[in-house]
């Protein structure tokens, strides 16, 4: 099986409804998941507001925005995603929920379909041995927000065909996203570099070198980054982050791995970010204001 043409999409949440959004951009037809309806719902809506973004400022035609919106449409079953080509996992960074919902899909997905995982951290040959079909299962890392950003990592796992590798490149191209490939290592190559910068930025705050104001200007304005590690930090989801940095001090086994202990604090709290509405700003203004 060579061809992609239906593409499933467990997760609406803000990765998967970027994912489904530019599958659907592309002209593929999706199948949205998600085991709570109203999210499903929520992602269509922000699809279909993200499209007319895109219309509004010239980047696609509006045919084409309502063509997309078309081809999405809600599966809330896993049942829904059997004769899928290609289904994508893309729900939390929890290696046993992501095993969870691949051992259940191997039981309804035709034999020949790819199974690929969005894990922007975890092992792919793991999450392979979870499936009924670890040739066919590959890592396939899209950044946020996935309407916007070029890059995908592909993550082969030791099982992992050269068929599998091939289609699967082909498909990037298909989408105009650019593909880095990435040895299956923990967090890939992206999040080995980012998060420990993010982690460290934290671990900036904590010790009281610089406020949280200090330290996004200086990667701002001292190393020309486009947003402040704590900025992206709340952007990324301070969950995520958190979970990212364990998988890295868990796999590799060095200290310099370690969680910040005020990272740990804020997800104890509550305060993951933008989607919480506070985290190293609080959002709840007209403006983000720092909480330290």
């Amino acid at each position: 099986m060579n061809e992609i043409n239906t593409v499933g999409v467990i997760g609406a949440g803000q990765m998967g409804n970027g994912i489904a959004h530019v599958f659907a951009a592309a002209g593929f037809n999706v199948l949205l998941n998600d085991i709570d309806k109203a999210k499903i719902e929520a992602a269509l809506a922000t699809i279909d507001k993200n499209l007319a973004r895109q219309v509004a400022k010239e980047q696609i035609a509006a045919a084409d925005a309502t063509g997309a919106l078309a081809r999405i449409k809600a599966a809330p079953d896993l049942a829904d995603l059997a004769e899928c080509d290609l289904v994508i996992e893309s729900a939390s960074e929890n290696m046993e929920l992501k095993k969870e919902i691949i051992g259940a899909l191997s039981k309804v997905l035709k034999k020949d379909a790819i199974m690929a995982s969005n894990t922007s951290s975890m092992s792919i040959t793991g999450l392979a041995a979870s499936s009924d079909r670890p040739d066919r299962f590959i890592g396939i890392h899209f950044m946020n927000p996935v309407p916007l950003m070029k890059l995908v990592e592909v993550i082969r796992g030791i099982a992992t065909s050269k068929e599998t590798f091939e289609i699967t490149k082909a498909l990037i191209e298909r989408l105009g996203k650019v593909m880095a490939v990435s040895e299956d290592f923990p967090a890939f190559i992206v999040n080995r570099v980012l998060m420990p910068m993010i982690n460290e930025a934290i671990y900036t705050l904590y010790e009281g070198v610089g406020s949280v104001e200090a330290i996004d200007t200086g990667l701002k304005l001292g190393a020309n980054h486009p947003m402040g590690p704590l900025a992206l930090a709340d952007f990324i989801g301070l969950d995520t982050c958190l979970a990212i940095m364990q998988v890295l001090y868990e796999g590799l086994a060095d200290s310099k791995y370690r969680p910040c202990p005020l990272l740990v604090k804020y997800v104890e709290a509550g305060w993951l970010g933008r989607k919480t509405g506070r985290g190293f700003y609080d959002y709840s203004g007209d403006a983000p204001a720092p909480t330290r």
